[in-house]
């Protein structure tokens, strides 16, 4: 339902949450559709307020979450004696004390420059001054005459935009990646073409962003800022059509910076623990886990009119790839869908993102896991960590803030499963259908890892289909380096992805319960569970393989 601005005036901080659905419902101890369904309709309700991190609505998604582990019996397991891993997650918002322009002008931030913060591994400069800084005209980006490097050191730099297929100005970030490694010595790089931002794209530039604060901020790095094309004009009196490269500019007055301060709420990891049953091999940890944070609330649209041109045009959500507008044909058949819908009912205004897949599906799938575990009648040999990592979509800062300081000793963790959007396999859906799992890395690291989840898969008569497709080298989705699972990679510990892939509702106000397949979710988490059983009883750790690229290369596919 749509968020109102008086739903917003929070006038402190609710520090335990449960919501009266968990008070009148209670679920097995069985792994089943209907727990899941009852525990979902919990955390993606719209209460939760999309559950961004650092936000109101996560701390209360994790308090539930922490209260369910110690109703279970769970054993903490994480700091001071609690569930809880509190991570240093900031947000830092745009100085808008400060200014930039040329003299006698009348610049307005986002109507006609847009500075760009630092964004996932894109270090950029938080600090930019350009009084008395020459100004250059660099080139279109894209051809091949574009300035030459050695001559903007310490300058501020203009690229025009790159050109699309059709010969117009478009916009990549991957233009911009680009640009601030060729020009790195650059003072400031003013790239063409605010107008061909995406207002999605525009709304994220304009919002405080959160990072992961460990004391080591960017302290150099090029400023990038985005430029309105008449803008940009100003600064040469003409048309940048007509100048060529190395041509100077007026200079310019002001600067921009960034201001950094406290989130709303605590970011927090919850964290449990089932003890093994063998004296030894208990100090020796199988990690089970999911995020348990979503992106929070945007401007308010028809929920039924955004589903039908997404499952039309945009398969894949948020993931699509160069996504083209509508044919006519489409329209109308996007419009024909839209007034049937009318007829039953008016428009649904939505602005919260509730995440019931993403990652709500996992974090209830987790729980289910933890609740089967807890009430077994024995325990395997080796202990079980139930892990829910926050601030996953802020860019894994959860898990790398466990991995980097885990509350167990980190080669004492054998093997890290993760499950992200565990909810969906409906026969519509673009990727995997019914009876399918999207596997991610289970022998990038570890053979045996793979090979055990085949044979659990087979022995345990599940029969379960395997999708191995995008976890292929260089797939262009990166989704090898996209979720929690990489964060225990990258340290050499065996990890493998579980997921039953993207679909139309990814990121969009549409991620909602109504749509999640819940006997498909529950045979995922039956599988997941016989997998951490079997790892856990191994007489050794799963035989590691195959090497790890050095953390500071990064991560690739």
């Amino acid at each position: 339902m749509f968020l109102s601005c008086s739903s917003l005036a929070l006038t402190g901080l609710i520090v335990s949450f449960v919501p009266v659905a968990a008070q009148e419902t209670a679920t097995s101890v069985s792994i089943t559709a209907g727990d899941l369904q009852t525990r979902l309709a919990i955390v993606a309700d719209d209460s939760m307020m999309g559950r961004e991190a650092g936000r109101r609505g996560n701390f209360m998604a994790t308090d539930y979450i922490a209260a369910e582990v110690r109703r279970m019996g769970l054993e903490p397991g994480g700091e001071d004696g609690g569930y809880f891993q509190e991570i240093p997650l900031r947000q830092r918002a745009i100085d808008t004390t400060r200014a930039l322009a040329v003299p006698e002008s009348d610049w307005g931030l986002w109507k006609d420059y847009a500075p760009l913060r630092p964004v996932g591994s894109l270090a950029l400069a938080l600090d930019v001054a350009f009084d008395g800084v020459p100004v250059l005209y660099g080139g279109r980006l894209g051809e091949e005459d574009l300035i030459d490097p050695e001559q903007v050191s310490g300058s501020v730099l203009v690229l025009d935009a790159p050109r699309g297929e059709d010969g117009s100005a478009t916009f990549t970030f991957g233009a911009v990646v680009g640009a601030s490694e060729r020009y790195r010595e650059a003072r400031a790089l003013l790239i063409v073409g605010l107008e061909q931002i995406p207002a999605g794209t525009m709304r994220f530039l304009s919002q405080p962003s959160m990072f992961l604060d460990q004391g080591d901020e960017p302290s150099g790095g090029v400023g990038i800022v985005f430029l309105r094309r008449e803008t940009a004009d100003s600064i040469f009196q003409g048309s940048l059509d007509e100048i060529e490269p190395g041509t100077q500019g007026s200079p310019l007055e002001g600067g921009y910076g960034f201001v950094t301060t406290d989130t709303e709420a605590p970011a927090r990891n919850v964290i449990a623990i089932l003890p093994g049953a063998d004296p030894i091999l208990r100090n020796q940890y199988v990690l089970i886990g999911a995020h348990n944070d979503h992106i929070g609330t945007g401007t308010a649209v028809d929920h039924d009119s955004l589903r039908v041109y997404n499952t039309m045009v945009r398969h894949w959500g948020a993931s699509t790839r160069n996504a083209q507008p509508p044919t006519p044909e489409q329209w109308a058949d996007i419009n024909a869908s839209i007034d049937s819908i009318r007829r039953l009912r008016p428009a649904r205004m939505d602005s919260i993102y509730n995440g019931a897949d993403d990652d709500g599906s996992g974090t209830v799938a987790v729980l289910e896991i933890a609740e089967a575990f807890a009430a077994a009648p024995e325990r395997p040999r080796r202990s079980v960590i139930f892990m829910w990592h926050t601030a996953e979509e802020k860019g894994l800062y959860g898990s790398q803030y466990f991995s980097d300081h885990p509350t167990v000793p980190r080669d004492s963790i054998v093997a890290a499963l993760n499950m992200d959007m565990v909810g969906r396999g409906q026969p519509t859906d673009p990727e995997a259908g019914p009876k399918v799992i999207q596997i991610i890395g289970s022998r990038r690291i570890s053979t045996q890892l793979g090979d055990l989840i085949e044979s659990v898969n087979g022995s345990e008569g599940h029969d379960l289909s395997f999708d191995y497709s995008f976890d292929a080298n260089g797939h262009p989705q990166q989704r090898y380096c996209r979720s929690d699972h990489y964060m225990y990679a990258r340290y050499g510990i065996p990890i493998s992805y579980f997921s039953a892939g993207y679909h139309q509702d990814y990121h969009q106000l549409t991620d909602e319960v109504q749509y999640i397949n819940y006997p498909h979710m529950a045979a995922f988490a039956g599988l997941l569970y016989d997998v951490v059983w079997a790892l856990a009883d191994l007489d050794e750790r799963p035989v590691i393989d195959h090497e790890t690229p050095p953390i500071e290369q990064g991560c690739r596919q």
